[in-house]
């Protein structure tokens, strides 16, 4: 889902250990100063308050990562630390002494350290025998982040060559590195996108628009398109319809813009392409609900290196084997990185904790949209003690869904960092898959509503996971080298 650069490749550009940088080393400032040229746009007409909007800007990150100070001990698979200053791009320090249950490539272990004593001992991390909640907490306080001074220092002995050590797991780095979205890709996208937020607000003067889904929370491809999301606010809410019939017309009269498509799902889109280009956008109005869980993906997708290339071949699997296109009754790009994010949370050493239940005030469903990116800038890094390979990961999630959990029985929800029951409500009530919407807590695996799609998707991964633990190789169950050739050629 945006535009593309030609980084330098391979593993000499990161002889430092900084490995690989982020495919998106820049990220949007809701609130700090923006430059005049990009999203710094006057409200005309008589609206009272300030004369100009919430800016929405590219910043670098530091060129160093965080480590925490010595007062505050780094969350790790058992305890969390108070918070401190946060990027989302910083590599992280895995400090790990075990392995994950899968028979596993096992690196040394490192020097023992005493364990840092807990200080929030009410609060554990990835605990999966956590009872679910029960019920939609509406009590969410305000946001109170509170920076703290963070001494800097290389991290020269990490990098996700550590977790490569094996042939499955270099050909899934290889795929990675081939295909994640680069730097000039996203550029293009957020280029187009001011574009189209100045035009669009000769007809809506005070309207948002904000770059969503896998374009920004850093799990995206080169060939990914890209999402918007239009806010509107007001006191009355604008028809969806009307508003994108509107945008349309405007849009026919845009030179950069071409083949217009006015889409009427359950959230009508718009969907348009780049002039000249192979971009396509799909434009939304007022469904912040995907601002919300873009920046709630894009802390886990931070929260460990093996995190975005996991999630790039599992998807490039699921496109390969047919079962990764809702508008065809399969599984949505969005319900396959919650499976993911579901998996790595409830091993035995999980990868990962739950965010929203460890860090609520970050990410309150009710927090004004243009806080929303603030709140994993205040979440510290998680340490995870799992060491397991790439490889090894891949092939624990194929097996995972291929024969462990009850597709019948278990809804799976990565807000709980568990399997929750299934209950016989409306929700859940018939439904062949059940995955949680973090945020609405609807079932995003809804599309798959035919019993035929259900056992096909439920037979890939069970083919896959057999031939993948006999031959060890991608390329038994995905074209490497044809999809890499593919990423390579969209500049």
């Amino acid at each position: 889902m945006f535009p593309r650069s030609a980084e330098p490749r391979g593993r000499a550009a990161f002889s430092h250990g900084l490995y690989p940088p982020p495919s998106v080393p820049k990220y949007y400032d809701y609130n700090h100063q923006s430059r005049a040229d990009v999203n710094s746009f006057p409200i005309p007409g008589p609206i009272p308050g300030p004369k100009r909007l919430p800016p929405y800007e590219w910043k670098p990150p530091p060129s160093t990562s965080p480590v925490p100070p010595p007062h505050m001990p780094p969350m790790t698979n058992g305890r969390k630390r108070q918070n401190i200053e946060y990027s989302p791009h910083v590599v992280k320090r895995q400090r790990i002494d075990s392995s994950h249950h899968t028979p596993s490539i096992r690196a040394p272990p490192p020097p023992h350290h005493p364990p840092h004593p807990p200080l929030r001992p009410d609060r554990a991390v990835a605990e999966t025998s956590r009872p679910p909640s029960d019920g939609i907490d509406h009590t969410y306080p305000s946001p109170h982040f509170h920076h703290h001074p963070v001494p800097t220092a290389p991290e020269s002995s990490n990098s996700l060559q550590a977790y490569a050590k094996d042939k499955l797991s270099v050909q899934m780095l290889e795929l990675f590195e081939a295909c994640q979205q680069q730097t000039s890709d996203l550029e293009r996208k957020e280029i187009c996108r001011t574009q189209l937020q100045q035009d669009i607000q000769r007809l809506f003067a005070a309207a948002r628009l904000y770059l969503t889904g896998s374009s920004m929370n850093g799990l995206g491809c080169r060939s990914s398109d890209a999402d918007l999301c239009l806010v509107i606010k007001g006191n009355k809410r604008p028809d969806p319809i009307s508003t994108l019939f509107h945008l349309q017309r405007l849009f026919r009269s845009l030179s950069y813009v071409d083949r217009t498509q006015l889409i009427r799902a359950k959230v009508p889109i718009l969907r348009f392409r780049q002039k000249g280009s192979d971009l396509e956008f799909d434009l939304n109005i007022n469904n912040t609900v995907g601002i919300r869980n873009t920046f709630l993906l894009k802390s886990y997708a931070h929260a460990d290196l093996r995190i975005r290339p996991m999630i790039l071949v599992v998807k490039k699997w699921a496109r390969h084997n047919q079962i990764n296109d809702a508008s065809k009754g399969t599984l949505s790009s969005y319900t396959l990185v919650l499976m993911v994010l579901h998996y790595l949370q409830t091993l035995h050493e999980p990868v990962l904790p739950s965010l929203q239940r460890d860090y609520p005030e970050c990410f309150s469903p009710l927090m004004d949209i243009d806080m929303v990116p603030e709140g994993p800038k205040h979440i510290p890094p998680y340490i995870s003690r799992n060491r397991s390979s790439l490889g090894e990961l891949f092939l624990g999630f194929l097996r995972y869904y291929a024969t462990e959990f009850r597709w019948d029985k278990q809804v799976i929800s990565v807000r709980e960092a568990k399997a929750l029951p299934k209950t016989n409500s409306l929700e859940w009530r018939n439904k062949f898959i059940c995955v949680e919407e973090p945020f609405e807590r609807n079932n995003v695996a809804r599309a798959v509503h035919e019993k035929i799609k259900f056992d096909a998707i439920k037979a890939e991964f069970a083919k896959s996971y057999r031939i993948l633990q006999q031959r060890k190789d991608l390329n038994s169950i995905l074209p490497v080298r044809s999809i890499i050739n593919k990423e390579s050629s969209r500049r």
